[in-house]
């Protein structure tokens, strides 16, 4: 058979991956209901987690990232601690309607789960967020964490510590396998952590950071993509001047959203032709999860009072989910599930009484919500 000239097949390819593209990262024809549920009748089972942030592969795979992540053949907590890694990951894939979810955690020389990411200071852990994908490899931004200096309540009983971007290839490969190296990007005590969502745009890679002062403004920091190999030392932030700089100083950082949210996603949708931003009400312990809109990624944003709510948590109201010991968090959008006309995202819920969490399996399991669109400030 004549092979075809190659202009016509570059023409072919083009087309295809366009065609890919469409149906994979937004719009699919037959989209995937994504659902989480414990793995039963395995010795290190995935039983639960937070996070739940979702970073789409070229070849069509899903890459979830977990923070805190039960496993087990069932939920353990002794006393108040859980039997837990502090992060693992999830791929999933999406043919013909069908979702399929791998858990994976990594294992010692022993068989032992282990967190995917960890730090070098055995006395910190990283909880992974958000990511990319980007030079052929993914990205995953690393927030810090330690245990708090001074007493506190059950589940809020840590501190920032800094936060690492790593950087994982071998892809193609299992991902027992990937080889995961962590670059530093800000040290502790900054008080503003690039890791809240992340966005490639325009050759850069777009870090958003909640600062750790006053009402906790988001922020937002840049690594050109040419220099991801060395995150900290292109690292640049937009300044108050609405200018970028080098380095990162949050007090003299702009403030993109007066309010922001240490878990939120910044996604574009070219059909509304805006930034849409999905989180929690910034207000403590709302119910409320709300949508931001802006004309470009660094604003202006609309203000959290004025933001439409997509939806109200029945896990914070009065009802028979309610619970004292209950709070719901981590908000996030998925457009990659997503059909025209529709919004997809998830949160997931907590206990400050840890021994709830064998008692109540229908917490800490990311919550997958679909609704139609709500209509924005603009359309």
């Amino acid at each position: 058979m004549m092979l075809p000239k190659r202009p016509s097949m570059r023409l072919l390819l083009t087309v295809f991956a366009a065609l890919f593209f469409a149906a994979h990262a937004h719009g699919s024809s037959a989209p995937c209901n994504a659902t989480f549920a414990p793995e039963t009748g395995k010795t290190f089972g995935w039983q639960g987690a937070d996070a739940a942030y979702s970073i789409p592969l070229p070849d069509g795979r899903d890459v979830w990232i977990f923070g805190d992540t039960l496993y087990g053949t069932h939920r353990v907590v002794d006393g108040n601690n859980p039997l837990m890694v502090h992060n693992s990951l999830g791929i999933s894939t999406c043919g013909g309607g069908h979702w399929k979810l791998r858990y994976s955690l990594r294992h010692d020389a022993k068989g032992n789960p282990l967190s995917f990411f960890s730090p070098a200071d055995p006395a910190h852990w990283y909880w992974a967020l958000d990511g990319f994908y980007a030079n052929g490899d993914l990205w995953v931004t690393l927030l810090c964490i330690r245990h708090a200096t001074t007493s506190a309540q059950a589940g809020v009983d840590f501190e920032t510590c800094g936060s690492d971007l790593a950087q994982i290839s071998g892809l193609d490969r299992d991902p027992e396998h990937w080889q995961v190296t962590i670059h530093p990007l800000v040290p502790d005590g900054v008080k503003a952590y690039p890791s809240a969502t992340t966005v490639v745009h325009d050759g850069y890679a777009y870090l958003f950071a909640s600062y750790e002062s006053g009402t906790r403004p988001l922020l937002v920091t840049r690594i050109p993509l040419t220099g991801l190999n060395d995150p900290a030392a292109h690292l640049e932030y937009l300044g108050d001047d609405d200018a970028w700089h080098p380095g990162f100083d949050p007090a003299h950082a702009k403030q993109i959203m007066s309010q922001g949210s240490s878990e939120l996603s910044i996604r574009y949708h070219p059909e509304l032709k805006e930034w849409l931003a999905v989180s929690f009400d910034p207000a403590a312990f709302s119910d409320r999860i709300i949508l931001r809109t802006a004309p470009n990624l660094t604003g202006p944003w609309s203000d959290p009072h004025d933001a439409a709510t997509l939806y109200r948590v029945p896990e914070m109201q009065a009802g028979p989910k309610h619970d004292k010991n209950i709070f719901c968090y981590a908000g996030k959008e998925h457009p990659e599930f997503e059909v025209p006309g529709d919004i997809v995202f998830t949160y997931v819920c907590n206990t400050f009484s840890p021994p709830e969490l064998t008692s109540r399996p229908d917490i800490y399991l990311p919550q997958v919500i679909h609704k139609p669109m709500m209509p924005t400030a603009s359309h």
